[in-house]
């Protein structure tokens, strides 16, 4: 027996797949659990010298990734748009470059189920990040990262499609406008516009035809193919979902040549055991994961895809949607259902179309407001069929889910199709689980320098939200306007979306600043709000604006409430006069949960201490959600003395300009359990009859 047909054999065996998958999986735990994520560089390292892996530009922000003596995150703030132009035109991958400034840690997620920059960052190896002031380019690279960025500057120059060449050709999707990007997001169809199999194959077949055409001979279009395909894997930086797709067709046509009549299947099985080995840390890459199970599932289901273009271009959406289901709700907790309908849509005319158009665009830039005309065009499908999407939130899931979920897949794939209502079932218990929870949940949560806190009441029949948290915006000019920016509401949304929540009873602004108000538009129209209330005090341009939103979606809004209902809790607006400080018009909430008193204070000041002193007769209060972030103008000792709080709560930035908390505010609080936000992340109180717990989320 040759070599080959032993090695068909154990490839070809049941039990080299069960043993090579356990030892994978043993691998895999050792390889991720086990490691030790240390830097060798010292928290006083203020100079440092690598070469560029990759960057973006993205209006004023630099962002870079560099080999030094390990790979290290770069964030530069551009200066000028002399010195954007520059950067723009000199910086090449590859390239040495001296950075001057400060070795900073990536922090974890602090409000819980949402992205985890962090551990993004560990699994890419990757465990510092520099803030650089100045940065220095030596003009040294090789030959082919001159090349890579010859093809990236050559994008530049395309025009108003570059976004779009970026995410199609290199896989690079920070230029594509945040609110376009939504919107493929919310209709399913963000893998288009990643760069992976799909792409894959479709490059090999334009390839393969051409040279066809030129009678070029079967074996040198091979082999020009799999230089082309390693050249391309180093052209987008050796992602894992592209890595996939290109080794996938080498490994067919080794499978072809060598005649092992290996299974696809196996292929695609062998070919994952080897990338896992190379990477342990592949398994926690988002596109890889989605890379192997569809296709896998693809793979598994090939034979049953009957019909012509169109019924097989639905039977693979359909398929796709099937496996990758757990994945998205998993990371997103909401997909849209009619994802199956959009990708049959938009998948033809970004594959037909746009893709071919997109790499003939790149040859030839003059063609570009041709290209843009199609852009257009499909942006305009995409925001048509997000008005008739039909989404679906589901909470956290474990993984028994995922484990119920694939037997039950497995079984529609032996052709029982009556287990589909098996898996629609476990959906529906997987989102009644919040409303058997008896639970009351008080999550302040942490949003920077700003103040945004979540009341949850007992089996999920109300969620409320106070504030939103929000950045103070600045005048910017054209070239410093981004297209990535950070928005606080998503990850609010995310967080609520988590809980199995998809829709907020209340929201509360306790007045108008931007740290309190300023994500309230963006969360209202991308979630779903009954009403909202504001404070006493007149409206600032912000409320205002605000309001125009509201009023234009036929959102009720109130002003000067006492008290309102929800479940079986009383929520009391005690600060009732109107003041003209802005801050000292702050909503001031008192409320009660399973015995527990609650007491937020919004920003309210030491004027309005003294009125509610005069006005009520507090008793001790269990929970105080201290005053305008610990500021000296809130908090005084005779107000703290007075409600005796258990626990204060301040919420506050790390490292923050106004010095909050102030030491005279934490003496006062002496007597009291402290949390902070910039310390302790994100802090949740868990209530019921019994007993109170409480948990952090340290950054």
């Amino acid at each position: 027996m040759s070599f080959l047909q032993k090695l068909k054999i154990i490839l070809q065996s049941k039990h080299f797949i069960f043993i090579s998958l356990f030892f994978a999986l043993l691998y895999i735990f050792i390889g991720t659990k086990l490691i030790t994520y240390d830097t060798n560089l010292s928290e006083n390292t203020h100079v440092l010298t690598g070469n560029v892996v990759s960057y973006t530009i993205d209006g004023n922000k630099l962002s870079m990734l560099i080999k030094a003596s390990e790979k290290v995150q770069v964030t530069y703030y551009i200066t000028s748009i002399e010195e954007k132009d520059y950067l723009q035109k000199e910086l090449l991958i590859g390239e040495k470059v001296i950075l001057e400034g400060n070795i900073t840690k990536p922090y974890q997620n602090t409000i819980p189920n949402t992205f985890n920059y962090q551990r993004y960052l560990y699994n890419n190896r990757i465990y510092v990040t520099f803030s650089a002031d100045k940065i220095t380019l030596t003009g040294k690279t090789s030959f082919l990262n001159r090349i890579k960025s010859n093809v990236m500057k050559r994008i530049d120059e395309t025009g108003s499609s570059k976004a779009y060449l970026y995410a199609l050709i290199l896989g690079e999707i920070d230029y594509i406008d945040s609110d376009v990007y939504q919107d493929y997001q919310k209709n399913g169809t963000t893998h288009l516009f990643a760069v992976s199999g799909m792409h894959i194959s479709a490059l090999v077949l334009f390839l393969t035809s051409f040279f066809r055409k030129i009678h070029l001979s079967e074996v040198l279009t091979n082999i020009i193919i799999i230089l082309f395909l390693f050249f391309y894997m180093f052209l987008i930086g050796f992602t894992p979902s592209v890595i996939r797709g290109a080794l996938l067709f080498i490994f067919l046509l080794i499978n072809k040549k060598l005649k092992l009549n290996l299974k696809t299947v196996n292929v695609l099985y062998i070919l994952f055991l080897l990338l896992i080995i190379i990477n342990p840390f592949y398994i926690y890459n988002l596109g890889f994961i989605y890379s192997f199970v569809t296709s896998f599932g693809l793979i598994l289901f090939s034979k049953k895809i009957k019909g012509n273009y169109f019924q097989k271009l639905i039977q693979v959406s359909a398929i796709a949607f099937l496996f990758s289901f757990p994945i998205t709700i998993y990371n997103f907790y909401e997909i849209n259902l009619l994802t199956i309908i959009n990708n049959v849509i938009i998948v033809p005319f970004v594959t037909a179309l746009l893709f071919p158009f997109i790499l003939i665009t790149f040859l030839l830039p003059f063609l570009d407001p041709l290209l843009n005309v199609g852009i257009e065009l499909l942006e305009w499908i995409s925001q048509f069929l997000n008005y008739l999407q039909i989404n679906l939130v589901v909470p956290k899931v474990n993984f028994l889910f995922f484990i119920l979920y694939y037997i039950g897949v497995y079984f529609i794939y032996k052709g029982k199709w009556k287990t589909i209502f098996y898996l629609i079932f476990l959906v529906i218990s997987v989102k009644i689980l919040p409303f058997l929870n008896s639970n009351t949940y008080v999550y302040f949560l942490d949003v920077g320098q700003g103040d945004s806190t979540l009341i949850v009441g007992s089996h999920g029949n109300y969620a409320m939200l106070i504030d939103t948290g929000g950045k103070i915006k600045f005048e910017q000019e054209d070239w410093e306007v981004r297209n990535k920016e950070y928005d606080g509401a998503s990850n609010i949304i995310t967080f609520l979306k988590s809980l199995g929540l998809t829709k907020l009873d209340l929201l509360v602004g306790t007045h108008g600043d931007a740290d309190h108000l300023g994500e309230a538009i963006n969360l209202v129209n991308n979630f779903s709000i009954d009403k909202v209330i504001f404070n006493q005090g007149s409206y600032n341009d912000l409320e205002r604006k605000f309001i125009r939103v509201l009023e234009n979606k036929k959102i009720p809004y109130f002003q000067n409430l006492t008290k309102i209902d929800l479940g079986n809790n009383k929520f009391y607006f005690i600060n009732d006069k109107e003041y003209s400080d802005e801050n000292n018009n702050s909503i001031v909430m008192y409320a009660d949960f399973e015995g527990i008193k609650f007491l937020f204070m919004g920003d309210a000041g030491i004027e309005v201490e003294k009125h509610l002193l005069e006005k009520y007769n507090f008793s001790d209060v269990d929970v105080l959600k201290v005053g305008h972030h610990g500021s000296k103008t809130s908090s005084s000792l005779e107000f703290i003395n007075h409600i005796n709080p258990a626990y204060s709560i301040i919420s506050v930035g790390r490292n923050n300009r106004y010095g909050h908390p102030n030491v005279e505010v934490l003496n006062n609080l002496d007597n009291s359990l402290i949390y902070r936000t910039d310390f302790n992340g994100s802090i949740s109180f868990i209530l019921n009859e019994e007993n109170i717990f409480i948990k952090t989320y340290e950054p």
